[in-house]
């Protein structure tokens, strides 16, 4: 069965929008890892094409590249609805319908309403055939567009969409680039292989002002996790990062780097004026946060992690990607269907760690794990995550996880669950107690503001913000401020 589209609901308990998204990067990594090693534009595009179809439901799904000259796109691949590639839109010109300006103009589109929009050519057939969505996305490597993927739907596409469409251009982008450059050599030398930079090449190319290290031998990586590393690199370009280390471990890559944010001038009306102005030419904080939570979502999809933390200094940021080198989807198969964004990636990226396979909420196989009443009485094998003391699970669960569970301790759960063996039971930890001024901090902390931006909100020092989250902290076992807000939702403090 196919999965519904972002923003469609299916039966059963809703999901969190950001739950939802974290699911459908999920799919997006699923086809990005069958991109790797392939270097024919169109077996690479097709690939594409169909995920999008069998992945989410899609009723077609298109792409086109620019041809040398610029001037036009030529249809590679169709799948769903249509699989021909030389009917009347299999040669597009630069600005010519919505593919064309989403070429020319370099913006995504998204619409719910495809035979109302006037550019559409043949309205009666979007009504026959009852094509509703559309979203386009180009495909772009730096400032150059190489293409358009374009996906039409019978349901409707939630705004998210778009945000599940980037994260698979990102990938798409480097494969089929990569494709193009094959095709565009001398007959005589197709055959040869290319040699693909480094990541540490083409890192050092994006931070090329940036002082960088690299630790460790370079291996080859899966392209979804070169993806990853190349879009982080590009933000922390555009930030003017100061350091930067790239390190090849035992069992994971790692980049390690130190960016200065930019901020505000002053307060009040004229302020406001200044930094409206100074940021038409540099990125802003608003813009590194939203980069950060995708890129967050895609390392938590690879089974790695993306930490962010401030450091010494108030206006530097400390950042921390790891990903381990291969997703290894041999393991046992679970369902992760909880009622929270937060629990949902948390565990998300606990199963990754342990080996486990991440499927859909329609796999029979799969072991359900959840905090949710109603998806656990209609499951037939589920661990029941209890997220505080006073939370009872369903009878019929096969075993109980707490919040502090790790992830050797959720695998041998889940292949007890599927030997039919009782589940060892985890003691949940007592529940600390925080200072009312310790939950104002931790509430402003969960919606993104900085240590100076909650001193001024509590009009307080900044030295006793630090103060307070250091306190919380410790009391929370925390390692960092991540996971601070991630136990502080679990125990009730905000």
């Amino acid at each position: 069965m196919s999965a519904a589209l972002p923003g469609v609901d299916s039966p059963g308990v809703g999901v969190p929008n950001q739950a939802r998204l974290l699911l459908d990067l999920q799919r997006v990594n699923k086809i990005a890892q069958r991109l790797s090693g392939c270097l024919e534009t169109e077996p690479l595009a097709r690939m594409v094409t169909d995920g999008l179809v069998h992945q989410f439901g899609c009723a077609f799904a298109r792409i086109w590249v620019v041809e040398p000259d610029r001037a036009m796109l030529r249809l590679v691949a169709s799948s769903g609805l249509y699989t021909h590639t030389n009917g009347s839109f299999a040669r597009v010109p630069m600005g010519a319908y919505k593919v064309g300006k989403i070429a020319q103009n370099r913006v995504p589109f998204l619409s719910n309403r495809l035979a109302e929009e006037a550019w559409v050519k043949d309205r009666d057939w979007a009504i026959a055939n009852n094509i509703q969505g559309f979203a386009g996305y180009p495909l772009m490597t730096g400032d150059r567009v190489i293409g358009v993927l374009a996906t039409f739907s019978h349901s409707p596409m939630a705004a998210e969409f778009l945000e599940v469409l980037q994260v698979l251009c990102m990938t798409a982008t480097i494969a089929l680039d990569a494709a193009l450059q094959v095709g565009a050599q001398p007959p005589g030398a197709k055959h040869n292989p290319i040699a693909r930079p480094t990541l540490s090449d083409q890192l050092a190319h994006l931070l090329s002002t940036t002082t960088m290290a690299l630790v460790g031998t370079e291996r080859p990586l899966l392209d979804s996790v070169s993806c990853l590393f190349l879009r982080l690199g590009e933000l922390l370009n555009a930030f003017h990062c100061d350091y930067a280390r790239l390190v090849y471990g035992a069992t994971e890559v790692t980049l390690e780097a130190i960016v200065a944010l930019p901020t505000p001038t002053g307060s009040g009306p004229e302020a406001a004026v200044e930094d409206a102005q100074q940021n038409d030419a540099r990125p802003t904080v608003a813009h590194w946060r939203s980069r950060c939570r995708l890129l967050r979502f895609m390392a938590t999809c690879l089974g790695g992690s993306l930490q962010t933390q401030p450091g010494p200094q108030q206006q530097l940021v400390q950042v921390l990607l790891r990903v381990p080198y291969s997703n290894d989807t041999s393991g046992a198969k679970v369902s992760i269907q909880c009622r929270t964004a937060l629990l949902q990636a948390a565990l998300t990226a606990m199963a990754y760690q342990a080996g486990l396979t991440v499927c859909d909420a329609s796999e029979a196989e799969a072991v359900v794990i959840t905090d949710s009443e109603t998806v656990a009485s209609t499951a037939d094998r589920v661990l029941w995550m209890r997220v505080s003391p006073s939370s009872q699970p369903s009878p019929s669960v096969a075993g109980t996880l707490d919040w502090g569970v790790e992830a050797d301790q959720l695998r041998r759960a889940v292949h007890q669950v599927q030997s039919g063996q009782p589940v060892e039971a985890i003691p949940f930890p007592s529940a600390p107690q925080p200072s009312q001024r310790e939950r104002e901090i931790i509430a402003l902390l969960a919606q993104g503001l900085r240590d100076r931006d909650i001193a001024n909100q509590l009009y307080i020092s900044e030295s006793t913000v630090k103060f307070h989250i250091n306190n919380s902290l410790a009391k929370l076992q925390a390692k960092n401020r991540y996971q601070a807000v991630y136990q502080a939702a679990v125990y009730g403090w905000i």
